[in-house]
């Protein structure tokens, strides 16, 4: 069943374009990661520190073996040393 994340992220202003550095360099391997059908990378229309990722997985087990590899590890330590706030993430089936 496919399985639908949305990530918010809430970055220093002054740390915004060093997320889109990271997220731009990293895009093409996330979208090769087994299972991963879909990544967008949308902005707050109201708040430029704000984004959010929507990706889309094959399955819940596609999403967690993401979040247990190398590439997710220095990924998200890298975008993490950068946040304003703490991150939200929900993920979601249709039903």
């Amino acid at each position: 069943m496919e399985l639908q994340r949305i990530v918010r992220l809430c970055f220093q202003k002054e740390r915004v374009e060093d997320f889109m550095i990271i997220f731009e360099e990293s895009r093409d391997k996330i979208m090769a990661f087994p299972g991963c059908i879909s990544l967008v990378l949308m902005k707050d229309p109201e708040d430029p520190r704000v984004f959010y990722t929507v990706s889309k997985w094959d399955t819940q087990e596609a999403l967690e073996a993401y979040r247990s590899s190398e590439l997710f590890r220095t990924t998200w330590a890298k975008t993490k040393a950068l946040f304003a706030a703490p991150a939200s993430a929900y993920s979601m089936i249709a039903v």
